[in-house]
This record gives C-alpha cells, sequence and structure tokens, in this order.
C-alpha cells in the first residue's frame, strides 16, 4: 500500500455548511473545531488563475452571474461569495489556490484538492492545478491529495506532476473504473458513501488503493464506514464528528 500521512476526517468544503463554502473563513472554522485536513473545489480563471468554486457558474454561491471559468480572475476577486450564506460574512472573497496553500502551509493543515474543471477544459485544468500545487507545496513534507471524477484531468495531473498523489472520485462504479485507477496512477478511490462494502474495500486493497468516502453527514452511516475499514471520511458535519466520532478515529 502506498504511504498514507493523511488524517480520517476531512471537512468538506472548509467546513461543511458552517461557512461559505470554498472560503478561507470556512477554513478557518474548520480550524477552530480542530480539524486538520480540508477538501475543496477548484477550476480555473478565463486567463489561466486556480481558484476555489464548486459549480460551473456563479450564481449559487456568489453574487455574479454565468460561468466562472469564462471570466477573468480580476472580476472573480471582487464578487462576494458569503452573503448567500448569512449576514455574518457579507464580503467573503472567493479565495485562489494559493491563498489556500499559505493558509494550510502556515499552521501545519493538510489538503485535499478536488479538480472542477468548466466544461471542455478537464487537460488544462488538471494539468495547471498540478503544476500550481507541485511549485507551492514543493518544501512541504505531505502535497496535497488530487482527486477529480474527470479521468482526463487526472491524467494531465500524472504527466503534469506525476509525484503528487491522486484519487478518482466515483459517484457509481462504471465500467473500468478500476483499469483507470491504476492507469492514472492513483493511490486511492473517493467513493459516494453507499457505495462502500466489504467487496469493494477487498477489491481496492488488492489494487493497492487507499479508500476514502464522501460525504458522510450521519453518525450510523460514518460508524458503518469505520467498521469496513476505509482509509477517511469527508464530511459536512464538522462540528457533529468533532464530538460523536473523534474518540473512534481520531484527528492524528
Amino acid at each position: 500500500m502506498t504511504p498514507w500521512p493523511y488524517p480520517f476526517w476531512i471537512a468538506h468544503r472548509g467546513a461543511g455548511e458552517l461557512a461559505p463554502e470554498n472560503t478561507l473563513a470556512a477554513f478557518r472554522l474548520g480550524a477552530r473545531h480542530g480539524w486538520r485536513m480540508f477538501e475543496c473545489d477548484v477550476k480555473l480563471s478565463a486567463d489561466g488563475v486556480p481558484f476555489l468554486l464548486h459549480d460551473s457558474t456563479l450564481e449559487r454561491t456568489t453574487n455574479g452571474h454565468g460561468v466562472a471559468g469564462e471570466q477573468p480572475w480580476s472580476a472573480l476577486a471582487r464578487l462576494d461569495a458569503g452573503s448567500w450564506h448569512s449576514r455574518a460574512y457579507a464580503g467573503e472573497p472567493i479565495p485562489t489556490l494559493e491563498d489556500v496553500a499559505r493558509w494550510c502551509l502556515a499552521g501545519g493543515r493538510l489538503l485535499t484538492i478536488e479538480i472542477k474543471p468548466t466544461p471542455s477544459q478537464e487537460a488544462v485544468t488538471g494539468r495547471v492545478v498540478a503544476e500550481s500545487a507541485a511549485r507551492l507545496w514543493q518544501d512541504a513534507a505531505v502535497s496535497p491529495l488530487l482527486i477529480s471524477f474527470s479521468a482526463e484531468a487526472l491524467q494531465a495531473t500524472l504527466q503534469a506532476a506525476p509525484q503528487l498523489p491522486r484519487g478518482l472520485l466515483l459517484e457509481r462504479l462504471w465500467d473500468g473504473w478500476a483499469s483507470a485507477a491504476q492507469r492514472l496512477g492513483c493511490a486511492a478511490i473517493v467513493c459516494d458513501h453507499v457505495l462502500w462494502n466489504a467487496a469493494l474495500v477487498a477489491q481496492a486493497r488488492t489494487l493497492g488503493l487507499r479508500c476514502l468516502a464522501y460525504t458522510v453527514n450521519s453518525p450510523p452511516a460514518a460508524e458503518r464506514l469505520i467498521r469496513l475499514g476505509i482509509d477517511g471520511i469527508i464530511t459536512d458535519q464538522v462540528g457533529l464528528f468533532n464530538l460523536v466520532l473523534r474518540s473512534t478515529k481520531t484527528f492524528t
């Protein structure tokens, strides 16, 4: 098995639903709850800046409009990415990947980067994100984990920065997923938590893959996965799992 330096618990988009997702405010809040590893979504601006946003469009989580990846960073940087969540976060900006990297490195925190390309931008997004991550974390003891649903994006990360660990995201077990994970040199598969069972864990282990689950928001679901022996849980329930399950799988 590939050495695995990452904590078991991973805070989804910074602090789950407690703060505006994919903002530095969310990461800071997650850290105040004791979390050491975080997940975020990264795509490219029209001028090639890697920044944090889940959706292809801006409307849900900012005061902007249209396809995010079609706008230059100078326009995206002026948007309000906090008011949609609550008045307390009004004016919170969209961060760049570099902003988050500096915050993580300053506090010894770890990161899972989901490469979330604008449609038709899979290869270039994978390449630029991998090159940026390799540069930003070049002196770090632990590199970020790069994950994506897009095999094309992961292939680009393999070519651009083969030293960085990769994980294939799966919302279903499509034909050929196992051979794709091996071809892409993946260290892990990251599955919708309902897919995990003993047989799938055994298959992943046979392939030398670590096993992660998303997005796990109830104690019974988490406890089932812990019994299966998986390697990590991504959750929105930053406050709940800090209290309920920390004694079972600690933040080590």
